[in-house]
């Protein structure tokens, strides 16, 4: 009996240690803040890209396509992706929006840059003069703290950590190179 009560409080301890040496992993939706950025980067940037030449027949098609496929995916991630909004980020989306035809010069005289971190950075401000360098600051300033509570906010809308925002700047970052030339 009492190799039965050792044995009996022997696997107890065993089974505690197995359950306190448990490691939570924390499930970051990188696939969703992707989707999210893309659109997001869109809606601000979208228009400018094509710089007003008209599609090739091939880019058509490829729209096309693109559009078929966004209607007729099954993908729940991706439709939950595409209905974060709220009144904040909308605002922001239209502040940065109206911003970036003030930036856009600058950014293709390589004066802004996109930062591997989800911020506008100065480049070579040596060719402007002091009004346009404080100008350029300004604007580069405004867009990194608009960034900051756009990539907080996507964080709520999706239910992140907020401890995570730097991997959605991150991910943002690569969207926001894509935008610029």
């Amino acid at each position: 009996m009492k190799k039965h009560k050792v044995f009996a409080a022997a696997c107890i301890l065993g089974l505690l240690s197995v359950f306190a040496c448990v490691t939570i992993n924390i499930y970051f939706p990188a696939e969703e803040v992707k989707s999210v950025a893309g659109e997001i980067v869109n809606d601000i940037r979208g228009q400018d890209q094509n710089d007003g030449v008209p599609p090739s027949s091939d880019d058509q098609s490829s729209l096309f396509l693109r559009t078929l496929f966004a209607l007729f995916s099954s993908n729940a991630w991706a439709q939950d992706a595409t209905k974060v909004s709220n009144p904040t980020i909308r605002s922001l989306k239209e502040k940065m929006k109206s911003r970036y035809a003030g930036m856009k010069p600058y950014y293709q005289k390589g004066v802004l840059k996109e930062g591997s971190d989800g911020y506008v950075a100065l480049g070579n401000t040596g060719s402007l003069g002091l009004k346009e360098k404080r100008d350029v600051s300004a604007l580069a300033d405004a867009e990194n703290r608009d960034r900051k509570s756009l990539y907080q906010e996507v964080a709520k809308a999706l239910k992140i950590d907020p401890s995570q925002v730097n991997k959605i700047a991150e991910i943002f970052a690569t969207e926001w190179k894509k935008s610029v030339r």
